[in-house]
């Protein structure tokens, strides 16, 4: 098969790529047979993957999760329990999902948008087992390149979105800290960033993120997070937000 200069290799013939088992296969193979820098092209260009759920928690017998893909690419959907590496379940090149377990086939599916680059990851009879962290991926032209991850937690206990989400503001001397508090919610896995008024995320050595805990007689987590900036700054508008199976949510230092 020959691919021209410019051309998709997905739309060129995509169930051809079925017979690459891995990342080094397949770019061994555009390395031999697409023409000069298309190979580069392929796999140069940065596909962005937005797992929007950070966990989802089920009590039934099927889940789903989803991935978004900003580019046309093999999708590759891993799976990977607590201290253990991940563990590749299929991969999607085409329209048909090709799994490196055969005894998967009949619980997992794999559904793509039609008109949207979304692939939709379904497990049914699910089983406590099924438990852990799902990850999509892509081949970078140096490495895979995974997704955020969606947890999948199953248990007869319901998700429940924070009770309470406030910012607290203390200064000392020549610095204000805010705390970002977000109180009782299940399950543990959370996102949360700053961002400034133009909507663009704070990152740096002032943001510190705790870990979610839990009081010994509750079943729900609570977790903050510090942002550090100079007095001078303290008229700028900073914004603490989450992303939690339940939703999303922003509040601001205003007001308070």
């Amino acid at each position: 098969m020959t691919v021209n200069a410019g051309e998709s290799l997905w739309e060129k013939n995509p169930l051809h790529l079925k017979s690459f088992s891995n990342c080094l296969q397949l770019k061994a193979w555009a390395r031999d047979f697409l023409p000069h820098n298309t190979a580069e092209k392929q796999w140069g260009a940065q596909v962005l993957l937005k797992q929007s759920r950070p966990s989802v928690t089920v009590s039934g017998s099927s889940a789903s999760m989803a991935c978004q893909v900003s580019a046309k690419t093999i999708v590759h959907w891993y799976k990977q329990h607590p201290g253990e590496p991940p563990k590749r379940i299929l991969y999607v090149s085409g329209q048909s999902p090709v799994f490196d377990d055969s005894s998967d086939t009949w619980r997992f599916q794999v559904r793509q948008h039609p008109t949207e680059s979304l692939y939709a990851l379904t497990i049914d009879y699910l089983t406590p087992r099924d438990s852990g962290t799902y990850y999509c991926a892509y081949c970078g032209y140096y490495n895979k390149v995974f997704g955020s991850g969606t947890k999948l937690i199953v248990s007869g206990k319901l998700h429940s979105r924070p009770a309470n989400f406030e910012i607290l503001q203390k200064e000392h001397k020549n610095q204000i800290m805010y705390v970002c508090l977000i109180e009782k919610f299940y399950p543990d896995v959370i996102r949360v960033t700053w961002t400034d008024k133009g909507n663009k995320i704070v990152e740096g050595d002032n943001i510190v993120k705790g870990d979610a805990w839990k009081p010994t007689k509750e079943d729900k987590y609570s977790i903050s997070s510090w942002l550090t900036v100079p007095a001078e700054k303290k008229d700028e508008n900073y914004y603490c937000n989450y992303e939690h199976e339940t939703g999303k949510e922003s509040v601001t230092k205003q007001g308070i």
